[in-house]
């Protein structure tokens, strides 16, 4: 697998969010795409989809249509979901014994995970 791709309607501020989110940099950008690579080489992209609805989650009706789970020290969950909120993302659920759920600032679940 190359890269995992999100839709949005503003690229390069979800890139930047992902950036701040996971680390990386930006290695590719157009008006419509925005790519962020790590040092490992794993690629995220943003494509512009203007008429891009979030997913509604929790919702029994619909679905999350992907979500990440991003590996986080426990002892660091506080700062983690402080930072999140700061970066425009939001969280959903605080309830889970090893797992959050955020959204981004574009709706996209993911959750912060930890052993």
């Amino acid at each position: 697998m190359r890269t995992v791709v999100l839709d949005t309607r503003d690229p390069r501020a979800l890139a930047d969010f992902y950036v701040e989110l996971i680390g990386g940099k930006i290695t590719a950008e157009e008006h419509d795409w925005v790519a962020v690579t790590d040092d490992d080489g794993r690629r995220f992209a943003f494509q512009l989809s203007p008429e891009h609805e979030p997913p509604t989650f929790p919702d029994p009706k619909g679905s999350q249509q992907f979500h990440l789970d991003v590996e986080i020290a426990r002892t660091d969950l506080d700062e983690a979901a402080r930072r999140i909120v700061e970066l425009g993302g939001r969280r959903l659920s605080a309830d889970g014994d090893d797992f959050q759920v955020f959204t981004d600032p574009v709706g996209h679940t993911f959750c912060l995970v930890w052993d």
